[in-house]
């Protein structure tokens, strides 16, 4: 069994070769077999016609000396010649055979003054044209067919064989260096994917191919680049988690050992309690946003959509959230004509309570907020807008990313786990929809959520 493409190639593409060599050599000759032959017959009938005008001024006894000079000249005719009594006499030693395709009454009728042709143009050896002769008033009759001789026979042949075996050779060559051509880009391929199965995703394949297998290879070149971002966030993300995780979690071992000493004042106590409640609280709603975000993200996700004012459920989440923005003085300003809107109200209302909690924690006290919301023709569009810290044009490249969070937002007070608006950005454009920030430090942020009428969800269903 063949195990290698390089060699099964090669004795595939020199059988073809082989192949293909015989049976044009067999076409040729059915396609062009009686163009051959029958140029063959007008060549020996225009030599017969020649002899024949030229034995008109030859005296009888040089006939003879004359036809065997031609026949010495012209090795490619056989001659024969039969005088008026009808005796056959071949012109030269070699030439005997046109004597046995001869019969009496064919010799007679030339004698007679009738031309004789036999068209074989299936086999030339049996092809003769016979043309009577007058010469010194006695009639003749000289027969001429093609002459091979067994030398001739073999030369042709081997030449025919010779050139057949030196294509094949060259053909197989060229075919193998070729293969190798073809081959070298597959093995790279191998290797390749043979190290993307070990884990090593830095893999690209550096040729220059512009046919099928050069497109091959670039898919491959995108799928490890892909599969390398994805190990990279996969790792990110578990280091992410271990930090968000360990956090709380020392924060709760360290206050635990804390309590069990003796003689701790009530208020300390309480203290440590509060902290632990709180770090316990960080754990829980950890948890929640990572089930949140991955629930999200897979393709199973439940979608409800429904029917429901948007102007409405703003106005819930701006209630619902009360205590935070009065607790620092904020000012709240609502421009929220009723709007009737088509989405997974759940959802929706995950995204409201998102945005307005982060404006609400990085806007220092007395500042303000702005909701607005506009209908258009297609779409609707929702602004959320505050006067806070702001966010630098860094920053807001990498907000939307799991687990970041910007610098300024490491506050104790303003703990968060940066998973936030990465919900939101699923959301919306799980919705179809798409989110976009401005924002400069010091002078607030606003975030603009632009969503279909029609959920995208809800189309695709």
């Amino acid at each position: 069994m063949i195990k290698t493409l390089y060699l099964r190639m090669v004795i595939t593409f020199s059988a073809a070769v082989l192949l293909s060599m015989g049976l044009s050599f067999h076409l040729f000759f059915f396609f062009n077999g009686d163009r051959l032959l029958t140029k063959t017959h007008n060549d020996l009938l225009h030599i017969g016609e020649e002899l024949a005008a030229m034995s008109q001024h030859v005296e009888p006894g040089l006939l003879i000396p004359l036809l065997e000079s031609i026949s010495r000249l012209n090795e490619s005719v056989s001659l024969a010649l039969a005088d008026d009594e009808g005796r056959l006499q071949a012109i030269r030693a070699d030439e005997s055979e046109t004597l046995s395709k001869l019969n009496r009454s064919v010799v007679t009728r030339v004698l007679q003054g009738d031309a004789y042709e036999n068209k074989s143009l299936r086999d030339p050896d049996a092809m003769i044209i016979g043309l009577p002769l007058t010469v010194g008033g006695r009639s003749y009759a000289l027969f001429i067919s093609p002459h091979f001789s067994p030398a001739a026979r073999s030369y042709a042949a081997s030449a025919i064989l010779t050139v057949l075996a030196l294509v094949l050779c060259i053909g197989s060559f060229l075919i193998a260096i070729v293969s190798r051509y073809i081959v070298h880009p597959i093995k790279k391929l191998t290797s390749a994917t043979q190290a993307l199965a070990r884990g090593n995703f830095d893999v690209q394949i550096k040729l220059k191919l512009h046919d099928e297998i050069g497109i091959l290879l670039k898919s491959f070149n995108s799928m490890a680049a892909k599969l390398q971002k994805l190990e990279q966030m996969r790792q990110d993300f578990v280091s992410n988690v271990s930090h968000e995780i360990q956090s709380p979690l020392t924060s709760i071992r360290g206050y635990s050992k804390a309590l069990r000493q003796s003689g701790m004042k009530e208020e300390d106590r309480k203290r440590y309690l509060e902290i632990i409640e709180r770090e316990s609280e960080r754990l829980s709603r950890l948890s929640d946003n990572l089930l949140k975000l991955v629930s999200l993200q897979s393709e199973h996700h439940p979608f409800h959509p429904t029917t429901f004012d948007l102007a409405e459920q703003l106005r819930r989440i701006v209630v619902t959230l009360e205590p935070q923005w009065s607790a620092k003085q904020l000012e709240l300003q609502l421009d929220l004509p009723k709007v009737k809107f088509r989405a997974d109200a759940d959802q929706m209302n995950q995204v409201w309570m998102n945005l307005l909690s982060n404006a609400i924690k990085f806007t220092p006290a007395g500042g303000r907020i702005l909701v607005r919301l506009t209908a258009l023709t297609d779409k609707v569009k929702v602004l959320i807008q505050d006067s806070g810290i702001g966010i630098s044009a860094e920053e807001q490249e990498r907000i939307f990313e799991r687990f970041y969070k910007a610098d300024a937002s490491r506050d104790k007070k303003t703990d968060g786990s940066g998973l936030g608006l990465s919900i939101v950005r699923t959301i919306v454009e799980l919705h179809g929809g798409a989110v976009e920030v401005a924002s400069k430090p010091g002078q607030g942020s606003a975030f603009t959520i632009t969503l279909p009428i029609v959920s995208y969800n809800e189309s695709q269903s």
